[in-house]
C-alpha cells in the first residue's frame, strides 16, 4: 500500500509542478492547493500507515502497550490544511486584483511594474 502512495504522490507532484509553470495565474493557485495536497499524503504517509488504538496509556504503566497510532502526522496535516487554507485565501484575492488592474492572467502581461488605472 505504501508503494502505491508512493506513485500517487509522485504523480501529484510531477501534476503540480506542470501547473505551477504554465503562464497562467490560475493554473499556478490550482499547481498551489495540488502541492499541498502532495505534501499532505507526504506526511501522512511518511508517518506510516497504522490501523491501532489511540495512543492512551493505561494507569500504572509508562508506555502503552502494543501497536498505537501516531498522533504526530496527523496534527502536523491538520495544522498544514489551515495553513494551505489561508494562503490560497490570499492568493486568490491577489489574483482578482491583479486581473482588476491588469485584465489578464497571463504571466507575460504581469511583467510591468506599471499600472494602467
Amino acid at each position: 500500500m505504501t508503494t502505491l502512495f508512493a506513485f500517487v504522490i509522485g504523480a501529484l507532484y510531477a501534476a503540480a509542478l506542470y501547473m505551477m509553470l504554465r503562464r497562467s495565474v490560475v493554473k499556478l493557485v490550482i499547481g498551489l492547493i495540488i502541492l499541498s495536497n502532495a505534501t499532505n499524503l507526504l506526511i501522512f504517509t511518511g508517518g506510516g500507515l497504522v490501523r491501532g488504538a489511540p495512543p492512551l496509556i493505561q494507569e500504572g504503566l509508562y508506555a502503552p502497550i502494543g501497536q498505537i497510532a501516531d498522533p504526530l502526522p496527523q496534527a502536523l496535516i491538520l495544522t498544514a490544511i489551515v495553513i494551505s487554507f489561508g494562503v490560497l485565501a490570499f492568493a486568490v484575492v491577489l489574483i482578482k486584483r491583479a486581473y482588476k488592474v491588469i485584465g489578464a492572467d497571463d504571466m507575460n502581461e504581469m511583467k510591468s511594474t506599471d499600472s494602467q488605472l
